[in-house]
Parts: C-alpha cells; structure tokens; sequence
C-alpha cells in the first residue's frame, strides 16, 4: 500500500507530531546522507564519497548501522537513499527518520533498567519519589539534554549512550569482559568515547586482571592474571578486526583515520561549547576590543574571521597565543591523569570508576579540540549525587540562566550592538555555562583527591 498521498495530506494535531513531521535540523540531512552513501556505494568509497559537504565521519559500526536502516528506509521513500538528492527530504523521510530513533532508544531503556538493578535497595523510603530507583530512572530517562539532541534536533544518541550505561552496568555487576566488549563495539560506533576509555582501562586492568588487594587498598602485585589480561585483549582486538578488518584490506585505514580526526575544522565549533577555550576565546576578544581603544593594535592586522568569529574553520588568535590540537591533547591528558591515579592508588570500587570516567568526560570537553556543546552529555548520564542536589551559590547561578536568556534572545535584537556585535549572545551564553561547567569540574576533582580509598573508609 502506498502510504504517501496519506502522509501528504496528513496534518499534525499535537505539539509531539509537530516535532517529529516538521522540524528539520542539519543533521537529518547528515544521516540521510549516510543512508544513501552506505547502501548506494560499495564498502570501498564510503569514506571517499565527498558529493555532500556532510561526509561519512563516524567508525565502521555506524556505517554498518545506516547500511541496516537504509534496507528499511527504501520502503518509506527510495530517493532518500540517492546520494545526488542533496537535502532532499520528503514527509515519508522525514517520519522513518524520527521513528528509527525513537526505536532505538529500546536499548537505552534496557541500560537504564539494568543501571537501576545495581542500585542497593536496603534504604528505601516509603513513597515512590523516595526510592534511588525511581530517581535514577527518572533522571536518565528523562534527560531533557538528550531528548533535545535526539528528538528535537535528531541524532542517534539514545542508542549509543545505551551501551556506554550497559557496559557500566556490567561492571558494577563484576560482569568485566561482557562491560569490555560493550565498550569495545561502542568505540567503534562512535569515537567520541574514546574520552573516557582510561577510565575503562586503568579500571579493568586494577579490578580484573589483578585478582586481590592488600589490607589498606593497594594493589597486590603477585595476584596479576596473565589470562585475564589476555582474555580482555582478545576481546578488544576481535571487534576491532571486525570493525576495521575490511578497510585494512582495502588499505584504507589512513583515509578512514582522516575523516574519523579532522583536525583542520578548527579549535571550537561554531556553537561554543562551554569549556576553558570558551573562556580563553572571551578573553581574546576582551584584550582585543581593548587593544584597539588603546591604540596597542593596528586594526589592519586582525583578521576579519577570528577565533571568536563563530566559524569553524582553523583561524587565529588576536591577542593571545593560538591554540594548536597538540596544545588541546596535551592539556587533556594533564587534566585527566589525576583522576586516573586516583582511580589506581585509591580504588574505591564501581562508585570510584564512575567519578573517573566522569571526570574523563569532564577534562576532554573542558580542554579537547573542536568539542560540540553536546559532548556534555557523556559527562551528565554517568554522574550521580549523593549529597544534596544544589547549595545556595549553585542555585543563585543556575537561576542566572534565566535573565541572561532574556537579554539573549528578547533584549539584544532591538539594541544597536545587533549589527556591530551579532555574536555577542552566544559568546556571553558560553562563557556563562563555561564557568558553571568549570566549577562544576573543579568540586568533583577536590571531592575525589580527598575521599580516602575503600579499605580505609572501611577501617574507620
């Protein structure tokens, strides 16, 4: 039956059809893309195909996943899966794009499910709102972040972070090699975790592969497992041969690599993500501004298209030193590596490894390169409070959100500083949400290099 005269003359009657038959973000058109790249082309142009400024960009995984959706997606409407059908979209594209997500979240709500089985049920309160359960539930499930970027917007994200919380999951159940192979194929459909693969590895290497600790928490060396260390390899190296086993006899690993880390996209993305460079950006353009009042700079040397521009693209620095993606690892691996140690010479279990992985996740957005806003996300699903959600000071500053998204949005537009100064909104937003995020970074790593290891809390 053909069901596009129907869906053509369809018209939605709620605010949630509203969403899911109208809006169209750029990333539908990237995953449209997708589709038609991977199931009108050979395996061996998928990371070549260029007729679209949206080129294939995620792990083989994912390209495997697009091939499988364009098989169903080719009875909804077969022009979207023509790769010369640039932003084509069509209500039947549009209705299996939204849908394909919506099924794919079944697997975050499995995750969810088993996170909330690793939760001790001993202290429960009476009422509903009162059981940890229920709240972390809640709190994943309805994850406004992410329903924004999946639902509203439209990415996969649902899915993926689905088999980041059953791998967690895992682990917290002393399930080890079934968390490293979900890990594992996780990695492969989105490099973006590789942020928090130290965690994953300093914890399985300390908790697994050596079998017992010492009295006060240390590590007992002569309980090393050769076998375990190689069961884990095993794994990992199996799903990277499936993954990457294709391209490596196509010879194509060098060109997969290049579209996986395109360096030359630039220090920010074109939406500012609320980290230190947001703030090391902020603070260009102020010596800047100042400069020119001064007469410290010529006006003929800054260049029209700077870092604080808004665009993508590599350009550079003003005032202060630009910044290169060697400058960014660097400052990552600095800002991670104690949260690593933390996690080795003062094992404090699951609940240990969870605060690594997150402060992982925290430092690679705070310092990592071309970091998208939405990478937050890695950082929020994992974490959990134990102690009272906000102090007064957090209350004050998130209640400031409020009165700056007026001045944004509703008071800047009819000021003469629109057309002199168009980017300021979004540069004042990001700085903003860059110190909380800062803040927020900097409490968890305190809390974290105080607590003392298990052993020792035990003892006490």
């Amino acid at each position: 039956m053909d069901v596009g005269p129907r869906l053509k003359a369809w018209k939605p009657r709620s605010n949630h059809q509203m969403v899911v038959c109208i809006h169209h973000s750029t990333d539908f058109e990237v995953h449209r893309n997708w589709l038609a790249i991977t199931h009108s082309l050979p395996i061996s142009q998928w990371y070549y195909e260029a007729t679209s400024e949206w080129t294939l960009d995620y792990p083989p995984f994912f390209a495997w996943f697009e091939y499988i959706l364009s098989h169903v997606a080719k009875y909804f409407d077969q022009e979207m899966l023509n790769v010369r059908n640039l932003n084509y979209s069509s209500s039947r594209t549009l209705l299996f794009q939204r849908f394909s997500v919506i099924f794919m979240d079944v697997l975050f709500v499995y995750a969810v499910h088993e996170c909330c089985k690793c939760i001790d049920g001993k202290k429960v309160g009476k009422e509903l709102t009162e059981k940890p359960k229920f709240i972390l539930s809640v709190l994943l499930m309805w994850n406004f972040g992410l329903l924004i970027v999946d639902h509203i917007h439209f990415q996969y994200n649902g899915f993926l972070f689905g088999l980041m919380l059953l791998s967690i999951a895992r682990l917290f159940q002393k399930r080890h090699m079934e968390g490293a192979f979900f890990f594992a194929v996780l990695l492969h459909f989105k490099h973006i975790y590789l942020y928090v693969a130290p965690a994953y590895g300093v914890y399985l290497l300390r908790s697994y592969c050596f079998t017992a600790n010492k009295p006060d928490g240390s590590v007992r060396w002569n309980s090393f497992s050769f076998v375990r260390v190689i069961s884990l390899g095993l794994v990992v190296f199996l799903v990277s041969a499936l993954s990457l086993g294709p391209f490596l006899a196509l010879n194509q690993l060098p060109q997969v690599f290049s579209r996986l880390f395109p360096f030359k996209r630039g220090l920010c993305h074109a939406y500012w993500a609320p980290n230190f460079w947001a703030l090391y950006n902020a603070l260009d353009k102020v010596l800047s501004v100042i400069g020119l009042k001064l007469k410290f700079l010529d006006p003929n040397n800054i260049p029209k298209a700077s870092m604080t521009s808004g665009l993508v693209q590599q350009f550079q620095h003003t005032v202060l030193p630009s910044v290169t993606p060697l400058t960014t690892l660097i400052c990552t691996l600095i800002a991670i590596l104690p949260s690593i140690f933390c996690l080795w010479f003062k094992p404090q279990g699951p609940r240990g490894f969870l605060r690594c992985l997150t402060l992982c996740a925290l430092s690679s957005f705070m310092f990592g390169w071309h970091v998208h806003e939405k990478a937050i996300l890695l950082a929020i699903l994992p974490m959990r409070k134990e102690k009272p959600l906000f102090n007064w000071m957090e209350t004050f500053y998130l209640l400031g959100l409020g009165p700056l998204e007026v001045c944004c949005e509703f008071v800047f537009p009819f000021t003469s500083w629109k057309v002199k100064y168009p980017f300021l909104p979004l540069l004042l937003t990001s700085v903003y949400c860059a110190v909380g995020i800062t803040y927020a970074w900097f409490k968890l790593y305190v809390s974290v290099l105080i607590d003392p290891p298990v052993g020792k809390t035990k003892k006490q």
